[in-house]
């Protein structure tokens, strides 16, 4: 064989094993970002389920307030849990359209991005739309108690400013305890608790993981 027709053999070989090498990663790439998007799947409900409380403490909230704009406790009850069933209902929503805005054909780098987006908002969403509950209840408790009859001149039930001042001492607590996690090292923190995620977002980490995954066999 010819100096020339071996180098066109190693060249046509060279060719093929690129070639097969980018079957296989693409192959891996769309395998894994099938599993990053079904990791959304969770949250994709999750956000579903904000969305219908959300519309539901709205439609409560105006019921309660409609009929009670005589009565001030009731009244502002209705309104705080009007407001904050939009609330909900927005953040819910922005979450499901920064979901859906991931382009998964994307570079794994911009995907990346988008899917650190959506994890910074949905922190957000978790704090604006959760920790209120600690004191909303109690609002959303008053605001279907207004749906019947009312005494306007009965005074406020004693029972409404022990929960509220429990409520605000359980919502001051977890402030606390998430400024205290912020604060603590994560090399002081245990390795159960690293591991514990019990804030929704579990899917969204899972998704980064795999992301991470796929950068780092690109680069090999």
């Amino acid at each position: 064989m010819e100096l020339d027709e071996l180098k066109a053999a190693w060249q046509t070989l060279d060719h093929r094993l690129q070639q097969h090498n980018a079957i296989n990663l693409q192959l891996f790439k769309d395998n894994k970002l099938d599993k990053a998007r079904s990791s959304l799947r969770p949250l994709l409900w999750g956000q579903l389920l904000q969305m219908g409380l959300g519309i539901g403490l709205i439609l409560l909230g105006v019921a309660c307030w409609t009929r009670n704009t005589d009565v001030a406790g009731l009244l502002v009850a209705g309104v705080l849990v009007h407001a904050f069933g939009v609330l909900t209902t927005a953040a819910a929503g922005i979450t499901l359209g920064l979901m859906g805005s991931i382009d998964y054909s994307a570079p794994v780098l911009k995907i990346q991005k988008q899917m650190a987006r959506l994890l910074r908002f949905y922190d957000l969403n978790a704090k604006a739309c959760g920790l209120p509950w600690w004191i909303m209840w109690v609002p959303v408790v008053v605001a279907f108690a207004g749906l019947g009859e009312v005494d306007s001149q009965a005074a406020t039930p004693d029972w409404i400013w022990i929960s509220l001042a429990i409520s605000v001492a359980g919502l001051l607590g977890t402030w606390g305890f998430q400024l205290w996690k912020q604060r603590t090292p994560a090399a002081q923190r245990s390795t159960r608790e690293d591991g514990c995620i019990a804030d929704g977002a579990d899917g969204i980490r899972r998704s980064q993981r795999i992301l991470d995954e796929i950068a780092r066999f690109e680069k090999e």
